[in-house]
């Protein structure tokens, strides 16, 4: 229970201090890397979001993915230089919502055409 508290406690000084809410804002409209416990690692444009889920638009499924540059790690590495050859990825679907916990990554322009850009994975 000691670490709920200790978040519950930062959130509130990260709050504080500021007229707005405490809410978090979403970068809606922007191209980014969603990972969730049941849809895995998926890339596309941020349509919603909130504490319950999102909405994804053109996106895929990154099945298999390492960063275009190995000195970079996971996802993170992926939203930063892009996919590697060997990645394996889906075909790109109009929508996709994700109701559960996930985090939210923001990808850079080079990621952003590396993944739009990747060859689908055929079995």
């Amino acid at each position: 229970m000691r670490d709920i508290k200790d978040i519950l406690k930062l959130l509130e000084v990260l709050g504080s201090g500021s007229n707005e809410s405490n809410s978090l804002s979403y970068p809606i409209g922007e191209y980014v890397i969603v990972r969730s416990r049941s849809e895995g690692v998926n890339a596309g444009y941020l349509d919603q979001a909130d504490s319950a889920g999102c909405v994804l638009s053109k996106c895929r499924r990154l099945w298999h993915h390492k960063p275009k540059r190995s000195c970079e790690s996971w996802y993170e590495g992926v939203a930063v230089s892009g996919l590697s050859e060997d990645s394996k990825i889906s075909c790109k679907v109009d929508k996709k919502i994700i109701i559960e916990n996930y985090s939210i990554t923001l990808c850079s322009d080079e990621s952003k055409r590396s993944i739009e850009g990747f060859k689908s994975h055929e079995s």
